[in-house]
């Protein structure tokens, strides 16, 4: 059986894309900063398949690195790096923004995929195999306005995506990015942040992606044969063209 890990599983699409794996007897490292729904996520899957729980925040390097070389033996063998820990912080114009957002969202959306990364890919390139999948954003497409440091932050995973395509070839390893539009998870609380009305709204009047639609489409990428690589997948609603052209019917 194949072992994956998944960072930012407490929610949203990392946990998604854990119950979906499970489904495909792919054993789990769920990987998040919230102990208590991790263990919730252990209890409800460790009848498919064995799990693991890390609490790390993916901003500390030396959180990273420590708790993922000290796994047990049984899940030393990573074959699938899901890289889904992200979040936004605030939708101010430039010269208003915020230091503290700023340095949220590069620290967690860039430096964190990079550290878990580093910490990952010399196993994989051991053994000769390994699949990375690297959870985007549409904004990591295309800038809208008030979105500066967010869809540069999202750039730059677009960017890592195709260097670690270039970097890793003739490792054995398969690298790709999914890219999702609008998502109707905890990320718009998050960037309202704790406004649930305004967070709300943003998924009225249309039928925005769940988390679960997410989770298939990366089960079906890890899951193809393993000639075939899906390097760059953009994925939006129907009712979504870019950023900020959506169709709503209220």
């Amino acid at each position: 059986m194949k072992t994956a890990l998944i960072t930012g599983a407490t929610s949203g699409i990392g946990k998604a894309t854990a119950r979906e794996l499970a489904k495909h007897r792919i054993n789990l490292i769920v990987c998040g900063r919230r102990t208590d729904r991790l263990q919730l996520l252990k209890k409800e899957l460790e009848a498919q398949v064995s799990v693991h729980t890390l609490s790390f925040d993916v901003r500390n390097k030396e959180e990273v690195l420590d708790a993922i070389t000290k796994l047990p033996e049984t899940f030393t063998t990573i074959d699938i790096l899901i890289n889904n820990a992200g979040n936004a912080h605030g939708l101010d114009p430039i010269q208003d923004g915020n230091l503290e957002d700023w340095d949220a969202m590069i620290d967690i959306n860039v430096k964190g995929l990079l550290y878990v990364s580093k910490a990952i890919i010399p196993g994989m390139i051991e053994k000769g195999s390994g699949h990375i999948i690297n959870i985007g954003s549409i904004a990591g497409k295309e800038v809208y306005p008030n979105g500066n440091v967010y869809t540069a932050s999202k750039h730059a995973v677009d960017a890592l995506n195709k260097a670690m395509l270039l970097d890793l070839n003739g490792k054995g390893i398969r690298v790709g990015a999914v890219h999702p539009g609008l998502v109707e998870t905890e990320f718009s609380e998050v960037r309202f942040k704790g406004d649930a009305d305004k967070a709300a709204s943003v998924y009225t009047g249309f039928s925005p992606l769940k988390p679960e639609d997410i989770a298939d489409i990366i089960a079906f990428v890890v899951t193809r044969p393993y000639h075939v690589n899906i390097s760059d997948l953009v994925v939006l609603p129907t009712a979504q063209a870019n950023s900020t052209t959506v169709y709503k019917t209220l």
